[in-house]
């Protein structure tokens, strides 16, 4: 039952940041062709307006697609509202830890106005800057990675202390996502914002564009299987 409460609170993370793209994109008129949560075939999709809202088979993140015709319609969008696009997403991740904090300072200490109001911000300040500490670390001992067989199982002690456990891994998962995807790693949002700045400032960069974020796909996934890798591993002993 643990188990599944924490791939339960790894959907809802990563439904809050695709929500955040989905609104971003609303909020700087780029239309939207399809949200999907999850990748590859589609279980179930519902049309609202123009946009198709999707459920697809593998779990492992989403996307929010604009409704785009081509390449040069992508770059007919001012580079400002794109910018604003990739960051939605990571924004969405990190105000959501704020509220969470709430009621875990409720739920740990009682009600009072500075545990609602004042420390969730701090307490999200601490979280970020602990995470963005420990980036240097994995890359100077990467058997330290965790994937998602190993979130699962770490979360699942998590879970078993109750309702502020539950809370706190969601919001510690909410802003890894949001800290891991402003890495400027070309498929990831950060990377999306350093290519979009760059353009600005070298034009011709827009070739590139494409084939780097392809290398940024395969960089992720295989960094993925290495990490799932070692997850089993621990787990076998």
């Amino acid at each position: 039952m643990n188990y599944l409460i924490v791939c339960l609170i790894i959907g809802l993370v990563l439904t809050i940041h695709e929500t955040g793209h989905f609104i971003s994109a609303r909020l700087n008129k780029i239309p939207v062709k399809r949200f999907s949560l999850g990748f590859g075939p589609r279980l179930y999709s519902v049309w609202r307006g123009d946009t198709e809202f999707c459920l697809s088979l593998i779990p492992l993140g989403g996307y929010v697609l604009p409704h785009i015709e081509s390449e040069e319609d992508f770059y007919q969008i001012p580079p400002e509202r794109r910018i604003w696009f990739s960051l939605g997403g990571p924004l969405a991740n990190l105000l959501s830890v704020i509220p969470l904090m709430a009621v875990f300072n409720i739920a740990t200490k009682g009600f009072s106005i500075s545990g609602i109001l004042v420390h969730p911000i701090i307490q999200t300040g601490i979280y970020v800057q602990s995470i963005i500490g420990a980036i240097p670390l994995l890359f100077q001992d990467p058997q330290q990675l965790s994937g998602i067989v190993g979130i699962v199982s770490q979360g699942e002690q998590a879970v078993s202390l109750g309702l502020s456990g539950i809370l706190a891994l969601a919001a510690f998962l909410s802003v890894n996502l949001a800290i891991l995807n402003l890495l400027p790693v070309p498929a990831l949002d950060g990377g999306q914002v350093l290519m979009t700045v760059i353009e600005k400032v070298w034009p011709r960069s827009i070739k590139i564009r494409i084939p780097l974020s392809l290398l940024g796909w395969v960089f992720i996934i295989g960094t993925m299987v290495y990490a799932t890798s070692r997850d089993v591993s621990r787990l076998l002993g």
